[in-house]
């Protein structure tokens, strides 16, 4: 026996005869006698059936049956006392009136009644007949169905019958007689058909009691294994009770319907159930199990250790006893989970800890070495009531112990007991893992939520700058930062602690990863030295993120990568820490920090220049507080930056920083020019890398002031740039000369007129942007501009304002040094309405100083050089104004490649204007035709036409015709609704 379930008390003793049925009724005993005679026995006191015995006899009805009574009920919602003997009667209680007699039910063995539709159906023989109670003595029968063999026992379930014959069980719908079998009976024990109250049948196989639901299914809870075949079955929540040849065995309906209790009376005949007990009749007695009030039910089966019995009754306590039904929940679950942990069962312990609702600090005192911070909820050891009302200290401290703390050496606990390994084990730590985890969501919902009231609190009642300055603060991924002086947060501390230390412990890095990723409330400290220990730096770098610890998570990871590319590292690593990753942390501080991010990204600009200009692009920094940054820190890498990032996006990059990229360069080759020329080394023609992006910055932007870098050049070097540079400046003759008479490079000025005429294409007519060319044709035509006179036309140009672009710089009296073919050239220019300074600047200040050029730097002129420009870019000179240009000795023949395309094209385009020509006249005469035609149109008015506007006839009056021409109105109507559109939109009708 596990544990008393049902008292056994005698009832009736020494009955005169032999006892062939009992029933309760209220607090009576109704027992039928084989002598024919019904025994009320009562209580010496008032009540209920009670189990302290003591019952006497109040009245004997003899001659109640004629025969031995085989079964009797008591119809408790209809008052009535159901018999089965020589045939079923229906009595009235209390005076055992007899009501009806169903005559058809003589020779009856098995019955079952529905109370809820007052529906009775009995076996006789081979046949199952139904009734049913029309109230008061009236009983109708309703239907009567053949089976294939007597019946021995039967049932209603639901809408159907369940019946037992011989060999099988079968159901039998009531409404159509279908029948349809179950599955066969036993061969020892007759069939057994006892019905639950949830409306499932048990139907009886020898020894096995098998579950079915109303239409015959097997379910899946499994099947009651008794001692021996039961002749009877009384359900009794939560237990069955089945009569057995030699004893009453009592076993518990829940999964695997364990043995509860077992009593011995020698000599039972019947078991039934009554009010409040199930009524055992002996021969010549009565006896009542009463069952054992739930409460002390469950200390027994608590304290021999049947806790899943115990919290199985505890679920059916009354509603009314909710706070005695928590309180003895979490006290047998707390005893549960200690039993299942002492003997390995993990996992399962801690699923009894978690309805036990005991503060996760409990059970983490179960594991000593899992170190977590200190805190105000540390208390006494809780002590908790068991079920008989008597303390006990569970075997595992419930409070936080001194060893619970932190610590900076947590090996002074006894590792080499055995013990203390089995607290640490893989499997007690998964199962620590999965209740922590289960307890979490629940934990950080309430502190985040603690956090937003009391951030809300203090900005309603206190100002940020009192709040910020008055509570220690974390900052968590939701951007809050919180005060961990609340017990929810302080609780999620613990847990997000120990929770991060037993993932690391069972190796699940990735976990412990994401949960630091996310919203958690991990103790820095702690969880800093573990990760240092473990050398598990990634985890440590999200620990410092998540908590706004930036500048030791970029410290540690610039350590990392340092480590990385060391060939013998310091630090054991497990993977390999790239520079690439610095970028990547940087990247969410652009908004929130960028002068960290400017600090830590010295670090990795020089070995990802390209990654590092997107991260400063991509978080939009300024650029000019980039620049001035790297200015004072890294000077070595500010063009580097400024090239990429003119790379990526020229717009992004201000004139400002243009100009000191160029100047940068112009230092750079500046002091390289200098080293050369102090050993007579230099060369016009060496290039430098430094030199060539100084030569494609100052040709590809147009930031810088050119003006200023001017200045800087030396007078005896350098021509190409201050080429360009007098280029931007629009000085474009000085430009050209320096490359004809300075370089002595004819393609490199073909080149400028080809950038400067692109360029100026977009602004103006083609004709004016092809005036550079005739600005190169006259300098090959007039090279009296001598090296010297260009040298001291630049420095008065440095040396002075730039004169304004202008038609005015030539028409001045300085202009008179040209020759008259230059003048040629500019009346002609004029009378084409394009202005030199359109492409140049005009002469500047040293022109008047040109009057003694003649004598000084004479030369032939280049004819070869212009008749190449001619026949190169002939589609691009005016060349009405480019033979102007030519001298009188020129040979037509030489022209050639230069007027054959020219006049080629003319007469293409004469061509194409008299095709127009034609085309635009036939579409005039076409046009014109079309007006004839539409003046050809004829309208029709008979005597039957009428007006649309007022729909009266046409006649002889004047009419108008709407532009479809088949619409006539009166032209006073017509007149009419034109002025009336005309007022409604206000305007003057013409």
């Amino acid at each position: 026996m596990v544990h008393s379930a049902y008292d056994s008390v005698e009832l009736v003793n020494s009955c005169p005869a032999k006892i062939e049925a009992v029933e309760s009724y209220g607090s009576s005993l109704l027992v039928a006698c084989a002598d024919g005679s019904l025994r009320i026995y009562g209580p010496r006191s008032s009540g209920e059936l009670k189990r302290e015995g003591g019952y006497s006899l109040e009245r004997s009805v003899n001659g109640f049956s004629r025969r031995p009574m085989l079964a009797m009920e008591v119809l408790g919602s209809r008052e009535l006392l159901l018999s089965l003997s020589e045939s079923i009667s229906f009595h009235k209680l209390p005076s055992l009136e007899t009501l009806a007699v169903i005559t058809k039910a003589k020779g009856a063995n098995a019955y079952s009644w529905d109370d809820r539709r007052g529906f009775l159906c009995f076996a006789r023989q081979k046949r199952i007949c139904i009734f049913r109670h029309e109230g008061g003595r009236g009983f109708v029968e309703v239907k009567e169905f053949g089976v294939p063999d007597t019946v021995k026992s039967i049932s209603w379930c639901g809408e159907n019958i369940c019946f037992g014959i011989r060999r099988e069980y079968m159901i039998l719908n009531a409404s159509n007689g279908a029948l349809s079998e179950i599955f066969p009976s036993g061969r020892i024990a007759p069939p057994l058909v006892v019905s639950l109250p949830s409306g499932e049948l048990l139907l009886g196989k020898d020894n096995i009691g098998v579950l079915v639901d109303q239409n015959g299914k097997l379910l899946q809870e499994g099947r009651i294994c008794w001692s021996e075949a039961p002749a009877a079955v009384v359900i009794q929540k939560p237990y069955a009770t089945a009569l057995l040849p030699r004893h009453i065995e009592i076993r518990s309906l829940r999964v695997p319907y364990p043995l509860i209790q077992t009593v011995v009376l020698r000599d039972v005949c019947r078991i039934h159930q009554g009010n409040n007990a199930i009524i055992v009749s002996l021969s010549n007695s009565v006896y009542g199990l009463f069952p054992v009030p739930l409460g002390a039910q469950i200390v027994q089966l608590t304290a021999s250790g049947n806790f899943e019995e115990a919290l199985a009754l505890c679920k059916l306590l009354p509603p009314e006893d909710s706070s005695l039904r928590a309180s003895k929940e979490q006290s047998i679950h707390i005893r549960y989970a200690h039993y299942l942990f002492e003997n390995g069962s993990y996992e399962e312990a801690m699923e009894h800890f978690l309805p036990s609702q005991v503060e996760i600090t409990y059970v983490l005192s179960l594991y000593p070495s899992i170190v977590i911070p200190k805190s105000s909820l540390v208390s006494e050891p809780d002590k908790f009531l068991d079920v008989g009302g008597e303390a006990y200290l569970s075997r595992g401290n419930s409070g936080i112990s001194d060893d619970m703390e932190p610590s900076s050496n947590v090996s002074e606990y006894d590792e080499n007991s055995a013990l203390e390994s089995k607290k640490m084990s893989h499997n007690t730590l998964m199962a620590l893992v999965k209740f922590l985890q289960k307890k979490r969501n629940n934990i950080i919902g309430k502190a985040a939520a603690e956090g937003t009231d009391e951030v809300i609190s203090d900005v309603v009642g206190h100002t940020f700058g009192s709040y910020e300055s008055s509570r220690p603060k974390r900052s968590t991924k939701v951007k809050v930062n919180v005060a961990l002086d609340s017990g929810a947060r302080e609780m999620a501390a613990i847990l997000d602690t120990a929770l991060l230390q037993a993932l690391l412990l069972t190796g699940q890095t990735a976990a412990a990863l994401d949960l630091l990723k996310g919203l958690n409330y991990c103790d820095v400290k702690i969880c800093e030295e573990i990760l240092r220990n473990g050398n598990q730096y990634l985890c440590l770098l999200e620990l410092y993120k998540c908590n706004s610890l930036h500048r030791e998570a970029l410290k540690l990871l610039h350590q990392l990568v340092e480590e990385s590319k060391s060939d013998e590292p310091r630090i054991e690593l497990t993977q390999k820490f790239k520079p690439e990753m610095i970028i990547e942390y940087l990247k969410p501080l652009c908004g929130v920090d960028p002068m960290i991010v400017l600090e830590f990204s010295m670090l990795v600009l020089e070995s990802c220049p390209t990654q590092t200009i997107e991260l400063f692009l991509s978080g939009n920094i300024p650029a000019d507080l980039v620049n001035s940054y790297l200015k004072q820190h890294a000077p070595n890498m500010q063009a580097t930056y400024l090239e990429l990032m003119l790379s990526m996006n020229e717009s992004s990059i201000s004139g400002n920083l243009q100009n000191e990229m160029v100047q940068i360069y112009l230092s750079d080759v500046l002091d390289w020019y200098a080293d050369l020329a102090a050993h007579n080394k230099w060369d016009e023609k060496t290039y430098t890398p430094t030199r060539k992006k100084l030569l494609s910055a100052l040709e590809g932007i147009s930031g810088y002031t050119p003006e200023v870098l001017l200045k800087r050049l030396p007078t005896t070097a350098f021509f190409e740039e201050r080429a360009l540079l007098l280029g931007k400046m629009n000085q474009h003759e000085l430009a050209l000369s320096i490359y004809i008479h300075k370089l002595h490079v004819p393609e490199l000025a073909l080149s400028y007129c080809d950038r400067v005429y692109e360029s100026m294409l977009n602004q103006q007519p083609a004709k004016a942007s092809g005036n550079i060319y005739l600005t190169l044709l006259q300098i090959y035509l007039n090279p009296r501009r001598t090296t010297k006179d260009i040298e001291k036309r630049i420095s008065n140009l440095v040396s002075t304002p730039t004169p304004k672009v202008g038609g005015s710089a030539v028409k001045g009296n300085k202009g008179r040094g040209f020759g008259k073919k230059i003048a040629d050239i500019e009346g002609a220019v004029e009378d084409t309405r394009i202005s030199p300074s359109g492409t140049d600047s005009g002469k500047s200040d040293g022109d008047g100083e040109d009057d003694d050029g003649d004598v000084d730097g004479v030369s032939n002129i280049m004819l070869d050089e212009v008749l190449d420009v001619l026949s190169q870019r002939w589609d691009r000179v005016n060349g009405a104004q480019a033979l102007k240009l030519l001298p009188k000795e020129t040979k037509l023949q030489n022209l050639i490649p230069f007027l054959g395309p020219l006049l080629r094209r003319t007469s293409e385009a004469h061509r194409n204007f008299a095709v127009i020509r034609r085309l635009r006249e036939s579409e005039n005469l076409q046009a014109k035709d079309e007006l004839y035609k539409q003046r050809k149109a004829v309208v029709k008015v008979t005597g039957d036409s009428m007006c649309s506007l007022c729909n009266k006839k046409i006649g002889t009056s004047v009419f108008a015709v709407y532009p479809n021409g088949t619409t006539l109105v009166h032209f006073v109507c017509f007149r009419d609704s034109q002025n009336m559109k005309a007022t409604g939109k206000g305007r003057r009708i013409r």
